[in-house]
């Protein structure tokens, strides 16, 4: 017989748990006791719960590679204890972090849903309790003990997507989500309906937490006009070991001698350029225009379907492995956590 299901859930911030000051009319974090009593139905649930609060709580806005080592921490420590995490977290950054995480937490077992909402959960309309109910009865699925999503995935709006296909795309609605190049993992209604032929299937490894990011580095957006003093400053950038280049739809840019001249140099001294389009549906095709065979030639490694959330942490996680260039780069055109589709 199957032993009570137990949940971790840790609170990081964000506006699910955030209240109006009445001083300045601003919304601010609030702990994890005031938060709970929004939610009395969590005595309803057959479930062993317990709770990990970061302090001090963090605005999704200033989330970084140090706090995504901490929270990768929690869960190591917490791993063989629990059956399941929730994360709440802001919608802001959300992406990057579950991003992050997909990485980091190499051989996961074990689901890890991050949630979080639109609005602060003391209000009436808000959508902080419905997604916060769902992602725990996700987070505790399993079939013939083994869990139903064994991996990070984000939970917003009725909809499971996996967390390094996201991107935030709405800041009023409260479908605040897309996963432009990958079916949602469920669809939640009366039921909750999961693609479990799109879920990633447990491997029974022990669980490697990857702790070294490298953020040395940059997203160069390419606009028309973008000039030339704009993106060699970006190379000029003192530490720089990589630049994540959103391109145009199918990973087009200007092929005016100038540009790829600069994009070459910074190839010849060692840098990485990884290829990705600002499109939130499609993917990069290197070569399939004449626009994007130059990038191509010089060496800009196409990233296919990934999304620039994942694109960004995932180039952090290989930098940190301390791989040489060629591996990275090898590395960054294999999908590692179903991240993309080659």
């Amino acid at each position: 017989m199957r032993e009570q299901t137990s949940i971790l859930i840790i609170y990081t911030g964000g506006t699910i748990g955030m209240v109006q000051d009445p001083k300045t009319m601003s919304l601010k974090p609030l702990s994890f006791d005031i938060l709970y009593k929004y939610l009395p139905v969590l005595e309803n649930f057959n479930y062993k719960f317990d709770f990990y609060t970061f302090r001090p709580l963090l605005d999704s806005s200033n989330m970084n590679p140090s706090f995504w080592v901490e929270l990768a921490k929690v869960i190591e420590d917490n791993y063989e204890t629990f059956d399941g995490f929730v994360v709440l977290h802001g919608s802001d950054t959300m992406a990057y972090t579950a991003s992050a995480l997909s990485f980091m937490l190499e051989n996961l077992n074990k689901p890890v849903i991050f949630t979080g909402s639109q609005l602060p959960i003391g209000m009436v309309r808000t959508d902080g309790r419905e997604n916060f109910i769902n992602s725990i009865e996700i987070a505790a699925a399993h079939e013939q003990e083994t869990p139903v999503v064994p991996e990070v995935a984000i939970c917003f709006e009725n909809r499971l997507y996996r967390g390094n296909r996201t991107t935030k795309f709405n800041a009023e609605h409260f479908g605040a989500f897309v996963s432009g190049n990958f079916p949602s993992l469920a669809k939640i209604g009366v039921d909750i309906r999961y693609n479990n032929e799109l879920i990633l299937k447990p491997n029974f490894k022990r669980l490697k937490v990857h702790k070294n990011l490298d953020d040395n580095i940059a997203i160069l957006k390419l606009f028309p006009g973008i000039n030339r003093n704009v993106v060699s400053s970006t190379f000029a950038t003192p530490g720089l070991k990589a630049v994540i280049l959103e391109t145009f739809g199918a990973g087009n840019a200007p092929t005016v001698s100038w540009f790829l001249d600069l994009l070459k140099e910074a190839i010849d001294k060692g840098m990485i350029l990884f290829n990705v389009t600002q499109c939130k549906g499609g993917k990069v095709d290197i070569g399939k225009y004449e626009t994007s065979a130059g990038l191509g030639k010089i060496g800009v490694i196409g990233g296919y379907d990934i999304t620039t959330e994942s694109a960004v942490t995932k180039m952090m996680y290989l930098l940190g492995t301390g791989l040489p260039k060629g591996e990275v780069e090898r590395l960054l055109q294999i999908s590692l956590r179903g991240e993309m589709t080659v």
